[in-house]
């Protein structure tokens, strides 16, 4: 392995100071091998990082979240955001650029009339719950998939420990979210129809809104779209697209433009949509999007300039270039490669998720050793890999092409050690955590 000491210094040092060591779960270092894992960066740029012991990387594993979606330190990107930077940032006025992205997005997604912005995903959610709520006047949101953190999410579990163990993780107990949220909130998986009739059926008059992604591990079924947009006309809920993942995957917008064509009421965008600047979007209809006015919603630093200057650049880069289709590409590479591999080496391997955005998993009796095991073998060649593998523009057919090289070598000694079973002895750092279920 290539030291790390400044790296792993840094690491203690945090466990000393911040809860969780990172501020995002999907970052902290036991969701891949605690020890080994290099947390913490000095720079980035493309597809490589380097570490604080200036150790370089090509980065095949979580592309900064899927938030970097053109690359690190995207030229074009950054000289907008300097340029804005040069000119103030905050002051006692608005920015005009925010206005320039209400009118881009709608003009993508031209079923929505107006957007409001804040800075990231979770946030984002929250707003649109709220403003589905003030519209309707009913509490009970449906939902499939995970949305967030906040308190309207989480008292899905209010009451038991349970509902969220498809869409988030298993036994997550909901500590801190008030109790008398109970029954606000109700899971239903991905193209099960008749799990969100059922929630219908038993509180669709306080129905306010259904949550969904337009795709996530499964095609959506195309019936399964219609039939969710057809039972919120019928009992007055908002559809809400969460396209804070799926969003610039597959074009320029949201994946629902590609997908199914199916039109909701709100949509939510953050991740992809500033290139790793802070940003999320809420786009909708008027009549919708008019009720926040009937309630409260509003941030200081949802006026500052940087992340709607990041989106503007982000978009136009994204649409010259074809990102979407440069991303579907590779992650089809990667999918079939992991498929090809995993046959070759005797390995029980399932692949799934967005092809920009893919996972994998190999059945066997410790998964989270073997998962390290691999991070492991991969790390010792100088690539960031994990189960995991989300893509970005700046990525090309030569780096998948390595990734796949190596992923042929280290499939290898993991069939190996998977047969001896002696997996957990050659790890040189700890087994993998648990993570989200639906592997964020």
């Amino acid at each position: 392995m290539m030291p790390m000491n400044k790296t792993l210094s840094m690491q203690r040092r945090a466990e000393e100071l911040i809860p969780g060591v990172s501020q995002l779960l999907s970052k902290s270092p036991d969701r891949f091998s605690d020890g080994i894992w290099p947390a913490y960066f000095s720079r980035a740029e493309g597809a490589r990082i380097w570490d604080l012991d200036d150790n370089s990387y090509l980065d095949m594993s979580i592309g900064g979240i899927g938030a970097t979606v053109l690359g690190y330190a995207d030229a074009d990107v950054d000289q907008a955001v300097i340029k804005a930077i040069g000119n103030g940032v905050a002051s006692s006025l608005n920015c005009p650029e925010e206005v320039l992205l209400a009118e881009r997005l709608c003009e993508l997604h031209p079923w929505a009339d107006m957007a409001r912005f804040s800075r990231c995903g979770g946030e984002a959610m929250a707003m649109a719950v709220r403003i589905a709520r003030a519209h309707t006047g009913n509490d009970v949101v449906a939902f499939c998939g995970y949305h967030g953190w906040h308190d309207w999410y989480l008292a899905a579990n209010v009451g038991g420990a349970d509902a969220l163990n498809g869409h988030l993780m298993s036994g997550l107990e909901p500590v801190g979210v008030p109790k008398g949220l109970a029954g606000t909130a109700y899971p239903f998986q991905f193209n099960q129809l008749a799990e969100l009739e059922r929630i219908v059926e038993h509180c669709g008059d306080n129905l306010a809104a259904i949550v969904m992604e337009p795709i996530r591990d499964q095609e959506p079924v195309p019936e399964f779209i219609q039939s969710v947009r057809d039972i919120a006309d019928q009992t007055g809920a908002v559809l809400i697209m969460d396209e804070i993942s799926a969003g610039f995957r597959y074009c320029t917008g949201g994946a629902h433009l590609v997908k199914h064509h199916t039109t909701p009421d709100l949509a939510v965008f953050s991740k992809g949509l500033g290139n790793g600047y802070a940003i999320s979007a809420v786009i909708g209809v008027q009549k919708i999007m008019s009720s926040v006015m009937n309630t409260f919603v509003s941030s200081t630093n949802w006026t500052e300039r940087i992340g709607v200057t990041a989106a503007l650049a982000t978009l136009e880069k994204h649409e010259l270039e074809d990102v979407g289709t440069h991303l579907v590409r590779l992650g089809t590479k990667v999918q079939e490669g992991w498929r090809r591999l995993g046959e070759k080496h005797g390995l029980d391997i399932h692949v799934g998720g967005m092809e920009a955005m893919s996972h994998f998993s190999i059945d066997c009796d410790d998964f989270p050793a073997a998962k390290a095991y691999f991070i492991q073998l991969m790390l010792e060649h100088g690539v960031l890999a994990s189960n995991l593998c989300y893509l970005m523009f700046a990525h090309t057919d030569s780096d998948v092409e390595q990734y796949l090289d190596l992923c042929d070598t280290s499939f290898a000694k993991l069939a190996q050690s998977l047969e001896l079973g002696d997996t957990l002895s050659r790890l040189k750092g700890k087994p993998s955590a648990s993570g989200f279920k639906r592997l964020s």
